[in-house]
């Protein structure tokens, strides 16, 4: 038996923080980052010494140039799901409601394309599965 064969298959997990960004029609607000194929809720990883809040604002304002701050986010809870990018990981995001109000998001960074999406245009995308199974609107 090889050591491979002896060693108990893990999956690997990626952190992140997530946002669930709602527009005035129940769109979901999506991203795809450059090379990549699915949307997915903006945010990203943490740096070191960030809360999870703190990781989203700071990504929201990067990315998107939207500016929420950590304290006005609303905490939605820790999910789980396959990562859309990196076969064999597990994502795991602490996601949280934003409230953008009048500001419109603009890409930036690594995002290549935005779009919000409700269940019906959903359905003809490419979406990571953390964002299909738990936020898309009704």
């Amino acid at each position: 038996m090889t050591t491979s064969d002896a060693a108990p298959t893990r999956s690997r997990s990626i952190h992140v923080s997530a946002a669930v960004i709602l527009n005035q029609h129940d769109e979901l607000l999506l991203v795809r980052k450059a090379g990549t194929t699915a949307f997915m809720q903006p945010g990203g990883k943490p740096e070191p010494g960030e809360t999870p809040s703190e990781t989203l604002s700071r990504e929201l304002l990067e990315e998107l140039g939207l500016s929420v701050a950590p304290g006005e986010m609303r905490p939605l809870g820790l999910f789980t799901a396959a990562a859309a990018n990196e076969p064999g990981f597990l994502v795991v995001a602490d996601v949280f409601a934003a409230d953008i109000g009048d500001q419109v998001p603009v890409i930036d960074a690594e995002i290549e394309e935005l779009r919000w999406v409700g269940r019906r245009e959903a359905a003809s995308l490419e979406i990571a599965p953390l964002a299909r199974e738990n936020f898309l609107p009704a």
